[in-house]
């Protein structure tokens, strides 16, 4: 048996053990013992990248998730991801200012897009004083104004705004650029360390929970062991809630899907962004494109280790099958593409999606093999002498390639994406931004 096909063989086994909920409550209920028999605080840790407008969100939270918790809350001023965690870092760069406009929105935060960065003497300046806020221990009260500071419309005008005061009343003293440095430097290690690379970032008990879309799986942990104060009730930042029943949409825009089968947040949303079309009427136009690993682009462990984690509980939350996988990479993702022009042509396109998405993501189907491949084929109700024809054929490959140059168009380069009408967004959590659209159609 070679290597490959015993890896494949026992990779389902040990996924589901590795992502299984009865484990991740297993290592929490560890966590908590040890944390116990120490007598230490709930500490919270939180990586905080200056120039990151997702991290200008998360700070505005951190006095109100303090009040909410009995945590001790462990700052720390961190660089940008490595490169190899940010293979499009143009489009990361801008597509973040965008997307924290549209986050600040729905939770009415304080965020503009100015479509620009704030300039380099003012992110230094407030790097200085956030290092210096650490030490004085008032980050969580000077964060906030410094990050409205940075990315307010005098932002170009060094070091306006940006000032802070420590608990005595004094104006803080920015630390100086080689000591600012030098906590970045052991930041970034520390957060490499954890397992992470991104700014935004809070950590607890061997978990992490990224920006404030995932500030409630955080809060449901903390609320699960009592460590809410009194009167704390709900989450801060709760997840979207999909549309349950029919909207009458005289003329709904289509959804263009833009989908990886090697992504397991594609898989995730799948079953949910085709109960939308349904729901609301609207077609739901399968986008496919190769995956990033597939295409040059680099995927580092710690990102693949987090993505496999945060992908389970997302899964979990919103009650899809997820965890027994067998990772498509390669010949089974491109085997997977070559039936999708077939699928589409009988009009079982999201049938075979969801067989091949469930198949491969909570079933452990290899869909590198004819006898995985022939399964999932078949009960999305593809003729498997049809299917094998298919397979022969290699034009998937120029609409996967037109799919991308059409998504990277859009300013985005991962998936899973979608287009309504003008919103183009990037995540299977910013499928309420597509409802939201989609339900504007309701009045016009």
């Amino acid at each position: 048996m070679s290597i490959k096909t015993l890896k494949t063989w026992l990779m389902p086994a040990i996924s589901q053990r590795l992502l299984s909920r009865a484990r991740l409550l297993q290592k929490r209920e560890r966590v908590e013992q040890a944390r116990v028999s120490r007598g230490v605080p709930h500490e919270v840790h939180y990586f905080h990248q200056v120039d990151d407008p997702y991290s200008a969100l998360a700070s505005t939270c951190l006095p109100q998730l303090m009040q909410r918790y009995d945590i001790k809350l462990t700052p720390h001023v961190v660089g940008p991801p490595p490169d190899n965690a940010a293979p499009e870092r143009d489009k990361l760069i801008a597509y973040s200012r965008k997307d924290a406009a549209l986050l600040a929105r729905r939770f009415s935060l304080v965020f503009n897009d100015q479509h620009r960065q704030p300039s380099a003497e003012c992110l230094d300046h407030a790097s200085r004083l956030l290092v210096a806020a650490i030490a004085a221990g008032c980050f969580s009260e000077v964060a906030t104004p410094i990050a409205i500071g940075l990315w307010s419309d005098d932002a170009p005008i060094p070091n306006a705004g940006l000032t802070g005061h420590d608990f005595s009343g004094a104006p803080l003293t920015p630390t100086s650029a080689e000591l600012t440095q030098t906590h970045i430097d052991e930041s970034n290690r520390l957060r490499q360390r954890l397992g992470h690379y991104l700014g935004a970032t809070f950590y607890y008990g061997g978990e992490w929970y990224w920006g404030i879309d995932r500030l409630y799986h955080l809060e449901q942990r903390l609320q699960a062991l009592g460590a809410q104060r009194p009167g704390t009730v709900g989450y801060l930042f709760p997840p979207g809630v999909d549309l349950k029943t029919s909207v009458p949409i005289p003329k709904p825009l289509p959804i263009d899907f833009f989908v990886s089968l090697r992504s397991p947040y594609s898989a995730i949303v799948a079953p949910r962004v085709f109960e939308l079309g349904r729901l609301t009427g609207a077609q739901v136009r399968l986008r496919y494109v190769l995956p990033m690993v597939m295409r040059g682009l680099p995927v580092p462990p710690e990102k693949r280790s987090y993505i496999s984690q945060d992908a389970a509980r997302e899964a979990f939350a919103r009650g899809i099958p997820f965890g027994r996988l067998n990772d498509p990479v390669g010949r089974p993702a491109e085997r997977g593409m070559a039936l999708i022009p077939l699928a589409e042509s009988v009009g079982r396109a999201q049938d075979y999606l969801l067989s091949f998405m469930h198949g491969v993501w909570a079933e452990g189907i290899d869909a590198g093999s004819n006898r995985g491949l022939r399964k999932i084929a078949e009960r999305a109700g593809l003729d498997w002498t049809r299917a094998q024809q298919a397979l022969t054929d290699d034009t998937w490959r120029s609409t996967a390639e037109k799919n991308r140059e059409a998504m990277f168009s859009l300013g985005l380069w991962g998936v899973p994406s979608f287009r309504v009408g003008d919103v183009a967004v990037w995540g299977q959590d910013r499928l309420w931004a597509v409802e939201e659209e989609l339900l504007k159609g309701r009045t016009s």
